[in-house]
């Protein structure tokens, strides 16, 4: 009862909740304790198969084969104790972090698509894993989570982001051969991020240039046309030079990964709405509420426990922790 009242609220409230509907009185610090002590040991099973997974001994899954499994990825900030930013700097030049970044994924299945094209997601088919920890540690996690959900019983392979480097970096080490898609949301996001500089104030103007950039290049897939266009726009400014480089290489390092219409005929997921989802569900909701500030070892621990409780996997991790 702690540990599943201490992964879904603040402690305090934990303590609260057992105390109204159990009728026992607990402390805060012991639900806190509790929690992140079963999070914990959660955290060390799974380590203890990554290690296997280095070893190359998991186990094949058995099952019927998958038409499209899917792996995304992505980061978001969790506010930690000042210890735990220490020589990190900010994201405001000059300025200390206050935060660590987080890094969460999500493993689906896709089997069917509407009467438009458009895929669908399998229901209950969502499993999630995350994670403070190095990209090279999360790589590993991640791969577990994907081959324990079927990785190589999947007919499509595919792994979503936005245009991260890491996240391109775990695909090629840990999924090769997989269909690697850049979010269209997040592109499209880039190109109203220049739209923005080039027309300030303009919205009118904005929304001219991005009809042509967006719906008649970037969603038509044609990325070398693009990253031309937006190497050719100029300005006296500097800065503004410079903005146009850095968003003209992030599509041409990409543009494999932007051929939308070539996913959308495969009936393909485009977009990384599940990840999102997940950045609020999983972290979010309880890892960045008003007030919070967490060590690492304390973030992982309640991460690992609500992974464990969203993927309903905590009953068996309890009856095999009473087993023993």
């Amino acid at each position: 009862m702690p540990a599943l009242v201490g992964s879904e609220a603040p402690f305090d409230h934990g303590r609260q909740q057992i105390e109204l509907l159990a009728g026992l009185e607990v402390t805060a610090k012991a639900v806190e304790r509790t929690a992140e002590a079963i999070g914990a040991d959660i955290a060390a099973g799974e380590r203890r198969e990554i290690q296997r997974a280095l070893q190359l001994s998991l186990p094949m899954t058995a099952g019927q084969s998958i038409p499209s499994l899917y792996v995304e990825m992505d980061g978001t900030g969790v506010p930690v104790v000042k210890a735990e930013t220490q020589g990190r700097a900010g994201k405001v030049k000059g300025q200390p972090a206050h935060t660590r970044e987080a890094k969460i994924g999500s493993v689906f299945t896709q089997t069917t698509w509407d009467k438009e094209g458009y895929a669908i997601r399998d229901p209950d088919s969502t499993t999630y894993v995350a994670a403070i920890e190095t990209a090279s540690e999360f790589g590993l996690r991640l791969y577990l989570e994907a081959w324990n959900r079927g990785w190589e019983r999947a007919g499509k392979k595919v792994v979503i982001g936005d245009g991260a480097e890491w996240i391109w970096n775990i695909a090629d080490d840990h999924f090769p051969g997989a269909i690697q898609i850049v979010d269209i949301f997040h592109a499209r996001q880039h190109l109203w991020d220049v739209a923005r500089k080039l027309y300030p104030g303009q919205d009118a103007e904005q929304k001219r240039w991005m009809t042509f950039h967006q719906d008649e290049l970037l969603d038509e897939g044609r990325i070398e046309e693009l990253v031309a266009a937006l190497r050719a726009l100029d300005s006296p400014h500097p800065e503004l030079l410079e903005k146009f480089r850095i968003e003209a290489d992030y599509f041409n390092n990409n543009r494999e990964r932007m051929r939308y219409p070539k996913f959308r005929a495969q009936h393909l997921f485009i977009g990384s709405g599940v990840i999102e989802a997940g950045c609020k569900t999983i972290i979010g909701s309880r890892c960045k509420q008003s007030g919070m500030f967490w060590t690492v070892r304390g973030a992982n621990s309640i991460l690992d426990l609500r992974c464990c409780h969203f993927n309903a996997r905590f009953q068996d991790y309890w009856e095999a922790r009473q087993a023993a």
